[in-house]
């Protein structure tokens, strides 16, 4: 099934992630563009039993930062975490225009109110930015809450190539609190050969005590790969086991990007988007 969602002043459909409101009830959050391609977040809400949309926002919920801020460029979704019944924390990809090179990406962090339905950024300033650890640019963080630790998984760029090239890495955080990170620079994905580049967006869940994560990176195209780890920390990559390629035709048949995967009782789905990373839309795809 594809989900498009285009039009009413925004283009793009990209980035989606689910969250669960109620039994096969969830909200779908996703990016889109407005015509100065600026990135906002907004959701629809979907019935996955009949994989019917009930409702989409009229509005976006989070948008770009002032001028001069880390995100007056746009925000990307990276993952969102639930805290307690009352709190979800949005964290979200910031974009900086850059003069000699593209951009300068940082990572950022909303509170979702959940009985008020309000939406608060918890700082003006990002998160996770440039330092020792990562001095150039970061990319989409995969945050994950588990024994009282959050862990975050996210991309790294070790090198500017040509023109937008990014020679990104994923790497791996800890926080007690989930705003306050420690990096080590540990990688924990990264290319086996040198056809292969921007590693990122990467969707991780636990099953039967093993840690699985599908990303996107790029050759020619973007595509979906797969890695498995016992600590969240060393992967082994495992591409070949990722189970979705390109379709035959249709928003899908010549790259496919940005996975999200998740668990509804038995089933597992990935959300994940088509050509031009979004451009065409985003789809759902189930586990056979």
């Amino acid at each position: 099934m594809t989900l498009k969602i285009l039009g009413g002043g925004y283009k793009y459909g990209a980035n989606p992630i689910a969250t669960k409101l109620e039994k096969g009830i969830y909200r779908i959050y996703f990016n889109v563009r407005d015509n100065e391609n600026k990135s906002y977040i907004t959701y629809l809400d979907f019935d996955i039993s009949d994989y019917k949309i009930l409702s989409i926002s009229s509005e976006p919920v989070i948008c770009p930062g002032d001028r001069g801020y880390f995100d007056d460029s746009g925000c990307s979704l990276g993952s969102i975490v639930r805290i307690s019944d009352e709190i979800e924390y949005i964290y979200y990809l910031g974009w900086n225009l850059g003069i000699t090179v593209p951009w300068r990406n940082s990572i950022g962090i909303v509170m979702h109110d959940i009985k008020e339905d309000t939406y608060r950024k918890l700082s003006d300033a990002p998160v996770l930015d440039r330092n020792h650890v990562d001095p150039l640019s970061l990319s989409y963080p995969y945050v994950m809450l588990k024994e009282n630790c959050f862990h975050m998984w996210y991309g790294s760029n070790v090198k500017w190539g040509q023109g937008s090239d990014m020679y990104y890495v994923i790497k791996y955080a800890s926080s007690s609190d989930g705003i306050l990170w420690n990096r080590c620079g540990e990688i924990c994905v990264e290319r086996t050969n040198s056809r292969e580049y921007a590693f990122a967006r990467p969707s991780v869940l636990v099953d039967n005590n093993i840690f699985k994560m599908w990303y996107t990176f790029r050759g020619d195209k973007y595509r979906i790969g797969y890695a498995e780890s016992y600590d969240g920390k060393k992967w082994i990559r495992k591409d070949s086991e990722v189970g979705m390629n390109v379709s035959e035709s249709g928003f899908d048949s010549e790259e496919i990007c940005y996975p999200m995967v998740f668990k509804d009782g038995e089933k597992m789905y990935m959300l994940y988007c088509g050509n031009g990373y979004g451009q065409t839309g985003f789809g759902m795809a189930e586990l056979a």
